[in-house]
This record gives structure tokens, C-alpha cells and sequence, in this order.
């Protein structure tokens, strides 16, 4: 494979489905149903746990599994479509994710529900990819920002559903049912797509199995990802497991990209950071994303935890981010082009900037309207960046190269995601204990007075004072280590700003295939 792979046609150039709005409704429900299994299963964990007679950690290994899993199988996307087609890949990996997830919600115990949801992350993997391209291919060039605004807004309405959906089915039926609800949905999408879609022409390839690739992939980012789930559990570097999985991380993933940079037929191809624009685009949404994931992560956890909300009442306090999101997703489908993708997104940046600034301001007083109202606020934020940066990202891709990039930047995104979890979780750890431990150094039982109140907060009992007292201060710690989070996820947003403008026009997606080589 030369340096500059020539430009290709669009493999279904001058197709069209029978009905374009039917097809776009089976791959936007696929899409859905996919992204919103990364996080229905969060809320269930302790019901879930119960019923299956496990601790509440081995049942984290339900969201770790799946995790693994997607991210393993997001960069073999681009290889499946060569060798099968983008349409037999569709259908095939939905029917696949329903048979998982029936199995799923069949598991009498917590080894089947783990093996199950590693193979659901598997087959799952290729699916918002190649989802993302085949929308991309039904709709003329200059809809295609419509299509993208679609599915980056399931991207951002998916997540915030799955607790709230998780949490509703798991208290009102059974936690099987947040996993059986596939069945139906994901049997009509493969239906209607695979019908709707007959008959498209595809390029395929025979190409050989990269064996070496495949391998050190999944031995690489399997260890990474358990590093990164297990970090904060086992002490991070303190802990020998933590060493040796690192190391086996850098080995393989140093390996994999020596062997795909030289492979002539990699399954990967990393030579797509020869376009200019996806170097930049995925540059920019894999910090973005991974800076989003870590305001969606840590707003339930606080709400739940230093300001006692119940789950489905943290989730309803942070689901106002979808409002705008969905109102808007049409509006920036139909007019973006007309504007700067790059300004589009800068202004995205800086709402998002905004409003984690005005997050760390917050206080263990705000109220819930002031919570869900910088919720709402930063959903302008979310509604102009997804779609501005996935078309970026797209711009300079040939057809043939638009599933393989897909996958690639999305395989990095989930990374970027998971990397973000975990250091946030560490960090806001970290943060709290300095402020703890500062907090204290003024609070001393011969500090004048100070017993008399300890013994008044404990109705005479200073033990229970000294509880009480001690209970208060790690809120408070726990808050001043939120805010300081979201100062420096604040700074992070703006920072991205810089990325986005490396980037050079035109940005239709595919419109810059051409001349991309030579970027």
C-alpha cells in the first residue's frame, strides 16, 4: 500500500435506498441501542451483584468487559468491511449483539453475565463505525452534515438515557429486561437496513489476515484497559499486577504500530494520519471526549455522593444536557455548512468551557434547578460539537477509507474515554485527601471553643461530634476537589480549541479525498 492511496469513488456512488428515511431510522435505532448499553448496566450493578450472589466488584467487570471488548474490535472495522461488505457487517454484527444480548439477560450467574457482555462489546464494536458510513453513503453530499448531526446527537442522547432507562426497568420489572430490550429493536434495524440496502454496490477485497496486528492489538489494549479500570483499585504503580500489565501494554502496543506502519496490508491502517484533517479532527475529539466523559462521569457521582441524591434523581438532574442537543441536531444538520466547521466547534469549545468553569464555582448548597440549569446550558455546547468535528475528522477520507477512519477515531475516542475515567477518578481522590488534610490542620480540640461545639453538633456525645464534624469536612473536600476538576476541565476545553484550527477547508465529508495525500 503506496503512501498516497488513490482516490476511489464512493463504493455506492449513485445509490439510493427505497425509502432514505425508513433505512436512516433502522441505523439511527442500531446506533442507539448500541452506544446506550455502555452505560444502562451502570445503575444495576448492586441489583444486578445481588441477584447473582457477587461482591459489587466483580460485578464492575460487567461495564469492563463490554468495554474490552468494543475497544478491541472498533479497529478491526475498517479490515471486516474490506474483506465482507459494509452491509453484511451491519447485519451480521446486529443480529450478532441481539444474540448476545438475549444471552445476556439469560445469565444465572455473574461468570455468564461477564463472558456474555465481553462478547456483546465484541460484536458491538464495528457497529457505530460502520453505522456512521453507510449514513454517510445514503444521503447526497450536501446532507450528509444532516446525517452526522443525527448520529452524533444519539452519541450524546444515548448515554444520558441508559442510567435513567437502567434505573426505571431495573426498579419497575427486572435488571434481565435492560439487556432483552435488544432483542426487538435490534431484529427490526438488521430487517430494515439489510432490505433497504440490497442491492448497494460494494467494494470488496480479499485482503490476508494480519495476524501479528491482531494479536498484539488485543493483548495491548486488553492490558491497557484493565490497567485503567484497575488503577485506583490496586494503588496504581504500588501495586506488582498494575507493573506488569503496564509493561505488557507498552510492549504489544510498541510492537503493533512498528508492525502496522510496515505491514503492506495492516489491519489497522494508521497511514490515515497522513490526512492532514483526520489528524486534527481526532486529535481534537479525543480529548474533547474524553474531557465530556469526565463531566458525564463525575456530576452523577457527586450528586449521588456529597449531595445525596437518589440514582434516578442524579440522572434527571443531569439529563437537561440532551434537551438543546435534540431541538438542535436538525438546525446544525441543515445550515453547518454553511459556516466554518472550525468556528462551529470553537464556539462548542467555549460553552463547554463555560460551563465547567461555572461548575467550579458550585457549593454542597446549590439547588437542583441551578445544577440541570448549567446541564441545559451546556447541551449548546454539545449540539456544535459532535457533528462540526466528526465531519472534520471525515473531510479528507476517500470512501473507501471512511469506515477504517471511523473505527480508528472512535477506538481512540473509547480509550480517551477510559484514560479520562480513570484519571479523574484518581485525581478527584488525590484532591480531596490535600484538602482534607489542610481543612483539618485547623480544627484542633484546644482550638478555642471548638469542644464546646463538637459536643453541641453531638448533643453532648463528643465522639459523635468528633463523627459528625469529620463527615462534614470530607464533603467539603470532596467539593473543593470537584471544583478544582472543573477549573482545569475548563482550561482543557479552550486548550482545544488550538486543534481544531490545523485543520484546513473544504470539509464535506469525503469532499477533500483527493488532494489529501498530500497533507
Amino acid at each position: 500500500m503506496s503512501a498516497q492511496a488513490p482516490a476511489l469513488p464512493q463504493p455506492a456512488a449513485g445509490f439510493a435506498p427505497p425509502s432514505v428515511a425508513l433505512c436512516t431510522i433502522g441505523l439511527a435505532m442500531a446506533s442507539f441501542m448500541q452506544v446506550l448499553d455502555t452505560t444502562i448496566a451502570n445503575v444495576s450493578l448492586p441489583t444486578i451483584a445481588g441477584n447473582l450472589g457477587a461482591s459489587s466488584q466483580q460485578a464492575t467487570w460487567v461495564i469492563t468487559s463490554f468495554a474490552v471488548s468494543t475497544a478491541i474490535a472498533l479497529p478491526l472495522t475498517g479490515w471486516l468491511s474490506r474483506r465482507f461488505g459494509e452491509r453484511r457487517l451491519f447485519v451480521w454484527a446486529t443480529l450478532a449483539f441481539v444474540i448476545t444480548s438475549l444471552l445476556c439477560g439469560l445469565a444465572q450467574s455473574m461468570g455468564m453475565l461477564v463472558l456474555s457482555r465481553a462478547l456483546q462489546g465484541f460484536v458491538a464494536g464495528p457497529m457505530y463505525p460502520i453505522t456512521q458510513s453507510l449514513l454517510v453513503s445514503i444521503y447526497p453530499r450536501e446532507k450528509r452534515g444532516q446525517a452526522l448531526a443525527l448520529l452524533a446527537m444519539i452519541t450524546v442522547v444515548a448515554p444520558i438515557c441508559g442510567p435513567i432507562l437502567g434505573g426505571w426497568i431495573t426498579d419497575n420489572y427486572s435488571w434481565e429486561w435492560i439487556f432483552l430490550i435488544n432483542v426487538p429493536l435490534g431484529i427490526f434495524a438488521a430487517l430494515v437496513v439489510g432490505s433497504q440496502l440490497k442491492g448497494r454496490p460494494e467494494h470488496i477485497d480479499t485482503p490476508k489476515m494480519d495476524y501479528v496486528g491482531l494479536v498484539t492489538l488485543v493483548i495491548g489494549v486488553g492490558a491497557l484497559q484493565l490497567v485503567l479500570d484497575l488503577g485506583n483499585d490496586e494503588d496504581w504503580f504500588a501495586s506488582t499486577k498494575i507493573v506488569v500489565l503496564s509493561c505488557v501494554a507498552v510492549v504489544s502496543l510498541a510492537v503493533f504500530l512498528i508492525w502496522e506502519l510496515s505491514d503492506k496490508d495492516p489491519i489497522v491502517d494508521l497511514r490515515l494520519f497522513r490526512h492532514r484533517n483526520f489528524r486534527a479532527g481526532t486529535l481534537a475529539m479525543v480529548v474533547a471526549y474524553a474531557a465530556f466523559f469526565s463531566v458525564a462521569l463525575m456530576m452523577p457521582l457527586w450528586l449521588q455522593r456529597d449531595m445525596g441524591y437518589t440514582a434516578i434523581w442524579a440522572g434527571l438532574a443531569t439529563a437537561p444536557i440532551g434537551v438543546l442537543p435534540v431541538i438542535l441536531a436538525p438546525l446544525v444538520g441543515k445550515y453547518a455548512s454553511r459556516y466554518d466547521m472550525r468556528m462551529l466547534a470553537s464556539i462548542a469549545f467555549v460553552f463547554l468551557s463555560l460551563t465547567s468553569f461555572m461548575r467550579s464555582g458550585f457549593n454542597l448548597q446549590v439547588d437542583f434547578q441551578h445544577v440541570a440549569g448549567v446541564q441545559l446550558i451546556m447541551g449548546v455546547g454539545v449540539a456544535l460539537f459532535f457533528m462540526p468535528v466528526l465531519q472534520i475528522l471525515l473531510s479528507d477520507l476517500d470512501g473507501r477509507e471512511i469506515a477504517a477512519g471511523s473505527g480508528l477515531a472512535t477506538f481512540l475516542r473509547t480509550l480517551g474515554g477510559s484514560f479520562a475515567a480513570s484519571l479523574t477518578t484518581w485525581l478527584w481522590a488525590h484532591r480531596t485527601q490535600q484538602h482534607h488534610a489542610h481543612l483539618t490542620e485547623h480544627v484542633s480540640a484546644y482550638t478555642p471553643g471548638m469542644q464546646e461545639q463538637v459536643l453541641a453538633m453531638g448533643h453532648g456525645d463528643l465522639q459523635h461530634g468528633a463523627a459528625l464534624l469529620n463527615n462534614i469536612i470530607d464533603h467539603q473536600a470532596s467539593q473543593m476537589g470537584f471544583n478544582d476538576i472543573f477549573y482545569l476541565l475548563g482550561w482543557t476545553f479552550l486548550a482545544i480549541i488550538a486543534f481544531l484550527w490545523l485543520a484546513k477547508p473544504p470539509f464535506g465529508a469525503g469532499a477533500g479525498a483527493a488532494s489529501a495525500g498530500g497533507h
